[in-house]
């Protein structure tokens, strides 16, 4: 009897995982926090803060390897020169492939981001960066992000910055 009991509960062990690991495939949305540091090109200008988003996109499973698309908006406050110029808002259109390793995933993610700098305007840049997903259960997942960013003359003023940011995330597929 113990041998089917044992059995049994490696079955279905097993079918669990298997569940996780089915597909990455499908919709998914969700919040993520972290930090986001800003260094212009002006000496001494270089702050970092908190920021909060959310997200939202598309994975297609092809087997082993993983394409989406994703759009994520974050919140933060940075104050570059107190009082004038801060950073508010940062925007990314995503593309990304990655590697599906049953319940994670390892990917890189590249794109278009446009950040809103009060006192001296928005502007469009780039990114790239990698990031790592890991089921909880066939419909939420935890995922860490570390992007690059590069801006160009931000609002027409001169003043270029790149930005980097560390995000945790959590997602849920529907």
């Amino acid at each position: 009897m113990r041998k089917h009991l044992a059995a049994g509960a490696a079955f279905l062990a097993l079918s669990m995982t298997s569940a996780f690991a089915d597909d990455w495939s499908g919709f998914y949305a969700g919040a993520g926090i972290g930090s986001l540091e800003v260094d212009t090109d002006v000496p001494g200008i270089k702050e970092n803060d908190t920021a909060y988003g959310i997200h939202a996109g598309y994975r297609f499973d092809a087997g082993q390897w993983v394409l989406g698309g994703e759009f994520e908006h974050d919140w933060t406050d940075i104050d570059l020169v107190p009082g004038a110029i801060s950073v508010d808002r940062v925007m990314r259109l995503k593309a990304t492939a990655g590697y599906d390793l049953g319940r994670t995933l390892v990917y890189l993610a590249a794109g278009t981001a446009k950040v809103n700098v009060d006192g001296l305007g928005d502007d469009w840049g780039g990114f790239y960066g990698l990031g790592a997903a890991y089921a909880v259960t066939p419909q939420a997942n935890v995922s860490l992000e570390l992007l690059e960013h590069n801006f160009s003359n931000i609002g027409g003023s001169g003043i270029d910055a790149d930005a980097w940011s560390a995000n945790v995330r959590a997602s849920w597929k529907f």
